[in-house]
């Protein structure tokens, strides 16, 4: 156990770093600004290319992947939605215990992956990535449409959902797999500077990480939050641990995508639910609160897990 929160302290320690430089500061907020950008259209996808090109891929693999994330994913929806309904939440709450029920964060499963597990962790960590990241967003904005009142007819939709066809993350995915199956190999220059630019992403998107929570905006209903965190940290869990017993998979393969049931609400629901008329303070508390939740639930979950499918670390 001791050996899980050493090797993870460091994720959370940067996180923890990341406040403190921006509520300080340091170097500036147009710094933390320019950081986003950078990660999310340079470094993650530099790091995703050059895994999911690399990653020995099969069918069968990737099938039994699908079907156990997606469960995890809809029990998590259905939830959320469920919930809302019978507690009366208008739909700017419930579209915010949506998101911290039913997203994830890729960033710190990541991390986590590489951390722990190294190359083998990252690789499988990315082809979560591939199943997750537009199933998510194509299910999460679609019900949020139908949610929350749209005011200016539906120009937020749209864009977001423009900004989805070319989301880096999701490009860098596929081209990824189909390079990957093209069986071309490594190409000596290409891979060699995604190799290097991906080696930067993962601190420097945990300091990312930890300069975007909002510590000051934690104030929140308890209901709310209450039903968002049972959504992400028992639900989802729940419903992908019964279907990975029902494909019957084990070992490391069922550890990694155990961990992207068990970390917290992507960062980004709080721009989300800004952009399309959500409660954005809610959202933020939900982002925050499950994230310091997770430094304690995150090692706990990874030392469990890892004896029920027979994982040494």
């Amino acid at each position: 156990m001791l050996d899980i929160i050493w090797t993870i302290a460091p994720i959370f320690l940067l996180i923890v770093l990341g406040n403190l430089l921006r509520r300080n500061g340091i170097p500036s907020v147009e710094f933390w600004n320019l950081n986003d950008k950078i990660v999310y259209w340079v470094l993650f996808p530099a790091l995703l290319f050059h895994t999911t090109s690399t990653l020995q891929l099969s069918s069968g693999m990737f099938g039994s992947y699908a079907a156990i994330i997606l469960s995890g994913f809809g029990g998590a929806v259905i939830f959320s939605l469920v919930s809302a309904r019978l507690c009366g939440m208008p739909g700017t709450i419930g579209s915010s215990v949506l998101q911290g029920a039913a997203r994830h964060n890729t960033f710190i499963a990541l991390a986590v992956a590489d951390r722990v597990f190294g190359t083998d962790g990252l690789a499988l960590a990315a082809l979560v990535t591939a199943v997750l990241i537009p199933v998510t967003n194509i299910v999460i904005v679609t019900l949020m449409v139908g949610m929350l009142p749209q005011k200016e007819d539906r120009s937020v939709v749209r864009a977001i959902l423009r900004d989805l066809a070319r989301n880096p993350l999701l490009i860098s995915v596929l081209l990824g797999v189909v390079f990957n199956l093209s069986g071309i190999g490594l190409i000596p220059v290409l891979h060699d500077t995604t190799d290097i630019l991906g080696g930067a992403a993962l601190p420097i998107v945990l300091l990312c990480i930890g300069a975007n929570l909002r510590l000051t905006q934690m104030k929140a209903s308890t209901v709310p939050v209450v039903l968002s965190m049972a959504g992400k940290f028992l639900i989802f869990p729940a419903a992908m641990f019964a279907a990975i017993q029902i494909v019957g998979m084990q070992g490391l393969p069922a550890l990694i995508a155990m961990i992207f049931a068990c970390v917290p609400t992507a960062a980004s629901s709080f721009t989300l639910a800004r952009q399309m008329g959500g409660d954005a303070p809610l959202m933020a508390a939900i982002v925050t609160l499950q994230t310091l939740v997770s430094f304690i639930t995150l090692p706990i979950a990874i030392v469990l897990l890892g004896r029920v499918f027979g994982v040494s670390f």
